[in-house]
């Protein structure tokens, strides 16, 4: 197998690796926070809100959009770790 082949291999990895990493969390937060442990966390109050109706309600949506910018820096740094950035 060729050096090119090689590192494109590893790079594929490194992506899936992150993409799981991010999907777990999002998963987490989502269905774990906001609808299994829902009724546990609503016994802490956070500005007034239960926090299983935060997670629930605003959570998730924060996190996902937390997580994209994260992804694209995340990205950045592994297109260049393995050369293959857009000029």
């Amino acid at each position: 197998m060729s050096e090119s082949a090689d590192n494109a291999k590893s790079y594929w990895r490194a992506n899936l690796k992150l993409m799981s990493m991010i999907l777990a969390i999002w998963f987490l937060v989502s269905f774990v926070f906001g609808l299994l442990l829902v009724d546990v966390l609503n016994m802490i109050q956070i500005g007034g809100y239960p926090l299983g109706f935060w997670f629930a309600q605003q959570g998730s949506i924060f996190t996902f959009v937390g997580l994209v910018f994260y992804y694209v820096y995340r990205m950045n740094k592994l297109d260049k770790q393995f050369n293959v950035q857009e000029e």
